[in-house]
């Protein structure tokens, strides 16, 4: 598969990327935006920009598609293995 072929399949299944950077950027400023984010580690910021992202692409693409929820469980489990006990 060739670069444009797999652009093809992501888009039909998350969306324009365009319209999903504007969604995920948007989620992801109102998170930094709040006082909480400065007493997140970096393990649980990144965990909360990738499923940011991962909500964009359902929101813009097809909500339907399995991939995307399965991503957004896998790094809340990332995040909450390494959370202080």
């Amino acid at each position: 598969m060739n670069v444009q072929e797999t652009l093809q399949e992501r888009g039909a299944c998350y969306g324009d990327f365009t319209d999903h950077a504007a969604i995920a950027q948007s989620l992801q400023d109102i998170m930094r935006g709040t006082a909480g984010w400065a007493r997140l580690d970096p393990v649980k910021r990144q965990a909360l920009t990738v499923i940011a992202d991962k909500i964009a692409r359902i929101l813009n693409g097809d909500p339907e598609y399995t991939d995307n929820w399965h991503d957004i469980q896998g790094y809340a489990r990332l995040a909450e293995e390494r959370l202080a006990q």
